[in-house]
Parts: C-alpha cells; sequence; structure tokens
C-alpha cells in the first residue's frame, strides 16, 4: 500500500486551487481568506486608530461592515476546510480565533498549509 499523495497548493497563485476539488480546493480557499481576513484586520485596526486617536470614524463605518462580511465567509471556509481535514473541534476553533487577533491569520495560514502540504 502506497502512502497518499501530499496535497501540493499553488505557493505563488492560491487563488488557482480554489475551484479544486476536496482538500486541495478547500485549503487554497481557506489561504486566500485568510490572508484577505489577515489584511483587513489591519486595515480594521488602522480605522479604529483613526476613530480614537483622531476623530475620524468615516473609516472603521466603512471597514468595519466589510470587515465582519468578510470574516463570515472566512468561517465557513475554515470549518469547511476544517471537516474535510478531520480537525478536532479544539483546532478549528483556534484556526476560527486566528482571523480576530491582527497577524495572527497570516501565522496560522502558513501552520495549516505546511501541515497539509
Amino acid at each position: 500500500m502506497t502512502a497518499p499523495d501530499p496535497i501540493v497548493t499553488n505557493e505563488e497563485n492560491p487563488a488557482r486551487d480554489a475551484a479544486a476539488p476536496g482538500l486541495k480546493g478547500a485549503l487554497a480557499r481557506y489561504r486566500v481568506l485568510a490572508y484577505i481576513v489577515g489584511v483587513g484586520l489591519l486595515a480594521l485596526v488602522a480605522a479604529m486608530i483613526m476613530r480614537i486617536a483622531f476623530d475620524e470614524p468615516q473609516y472603521s463605518a466603512i471597514v468595519g461592515p466589510v470587515h465582519g462580511f468578510l470574516y463570515v465567509i472566512y468561517l465557513v471556509l475554515a470549518v469547511d476546510l476544517g471537516l474535510k481535514a478531520r480537525w478536532p473541534i479544539v483546532k478549528t476553533g483556534l484556526v476560527l480565533l486566528a482571523g480576530m487577533i491582527p497577524f495572527v491569520s497570516f501565522v496560522a495560514e502558513r501552520r495549516v498549509t505546511k501541515e497539509l502540504s
């Protein structure tokens, strides 16, 4: 019996693999959204600083709902990946929380990609 082939995703452009079926596609979709949510969270932090420090609420009024919407999509895709990778609930929960702490989504994405590749 041979070992299963490792899941290889496109490091340069993971979006190309997003339509792939199974675990490979789920990983690619998760990777794309992890980067988008990570950048969106950093933009939200900047917008909150503008609101609190400089009394400019219009930035957080725009960035906040957009990040919230993208985070919900991130949650769905992370759960999809967790189910396909057969992760325990605790690990899936930690990956879900990674989108709430600045820079952690980037770290989680790297670890998940390394683990599943």
